[in-house]
């Protein structure tokens, strides 16, 4: 799995301490109520597509890039589905990251899925009705991205 240049320049700065950047996930659904999951290298599990935002680039352009890499398919974003905070985590090296995460729901185009670089060990559509075991976040995303409200899910904060 590539790390992004720009994150390997502040590691250098930076060492192993905590870097907040931007996350994407794309829940990508197509006609046929079928989810488009990508079976990841690292660990072995089925997840949704997802990346890091780029310097500069646009939150919509960057999820299409990302799922454009990892499954050859072109997509469209159809509603940005949840703004969320994730608990700050740890990689086996040392490294320690922590996401602002956009979740978008999104619909394909064109192109059959395939894997498309050396982040994926297999790529498919998958049922609604019979999915892999996906974790709870995963789900989440899934049952707001489903969801009739367009509004995007956030915490708001107490009053």
């Amino acid at each position: 799995m590539a790390t992004p240049e720009f994150i390997l320049e502040l590691r250098e700065k930076v060492g192993h301490d905590l870097l907040w950047l931007t996350g994407l996930t794309g829940v990508i659904l197509n006609k046929h109520d079928e989810i488009l999951l990508v079976r990841r290298v690292d660990n072995g599990r089925w997840s949704l597509i997802g990346g890091i935002l780029e310097p500069g680039e646009q939150p919509a352009v960057g999820l299409l890039r990302e799922i454009q890499e990892e499954t050859a398919v072109e997509a469209a974003i159809d509603r940005l589905v949840s703004i969320e905070s994730l608990p700050p985590a740890s990689y086996p090296n040392g490294d320690q990251v922590q996401f602002l995460d956009l979740c978008f729901r999104c619909r394909p185009l064109r192109g059959e899925p395939r894997v498309n670089d050396d982040e994926s060990l297999d790529v498919r559509w998958w049922p609604l009705s019979d999915m892999p075991d996906l974790t709870d976040r995963e789900r989440e995303s899934i049952a707001n991205a489903l969801s009739p409200d367009p509004l995007p899910i956030y915490v708001r904060s107490e009053d």
